[in-house]
């Protein structure tokens, strides 16, 4: 039985060091040297702690239980779920999903173009079941994120920039990109800004 092994993870390092050795079941936790990252958010200029490692990769295993999930969809899921006020960086969503993978509570599927998409298995259906209670409480978390930030957020709108900037280097350095291609773009992204002015 594997309840209750998520809200565990956070403290087999410690045990590892008290007591030199572990059972099986958790090297593969011990791989993964970013997995006790804690998911945190910068407020007033410091370091606010929202998840750490544990919960963070319960609540990932609560959004790929609806449907499967790419990690950038898992990352746009949460900043949406705080209204704007949290996104948690590739560096530790990542490691989680790995460590969940490995564990058997999610599985990957190789897309085209090197994309994963995660999906719940039935162990991390029962997981999911077993913490159901901590679930809600980590849900009603991010909830009282988008409730405190009381204001537009424009972190959604400074992510997808930042997506537009990364596509549009990509492409126009690609070999095949004409002056064609650098006229479509600009095509694409006027009608954008046309569209945004008419908000």
């Amino acid at each position: 039985m594997k309840g209750n092994i998520i809200l565990r993870f956070s403290h087999i390092n410690q045990d590892h060091k008290e007591h030199g050795h572990k059972h099986h079941r958790h090297r593969s936790v011990r791989r993964h040297k970013n997995g006790h990252r804690h998911a945190s958010m910068r407020r007033n200029g410091g370091r606010r702690r929202v998840f750490d490692a544990a919960e963070l990769r319960l609540v990932l295993l609560h959004f790929i239980s609806t449907n499967p999930k790419h990690g950038y969809d898992l990352i746009r899921a949460i900043e949406e779920h705080s209204g704007g006020s949290y996104a948690p960086s590739p560096g530790v969503v990542y490691p989680a999903l790995s460590m969940l993978e490995d564990i058997g509570f999610i599985s990957a599927q190789q897309e085209e173009g090197g994309k994963k998409a995660f999906s719940i298995t039935p162990d991390g259906e029962s997981e999911l079941q077993t913490q159901s209670e901590t679930t809600s409480s980590l849900l009603q978390r991010l909830e009282s994120l988008a409730s405190e930030h009381g204001r537009l957020n424009p972190a959604p709108v400074k992510r997808a920039m930042e997506n537009i900037k990364t596509a549009l280097r990509n492409r126009m350095t690609q070999s095949d990109a004409t002056d064609a291609t650098a006229l479509d773009i600009a095509a694409i992204i006027d009608e954008a800004t046309h569209k945004i002015e008419r908000l």
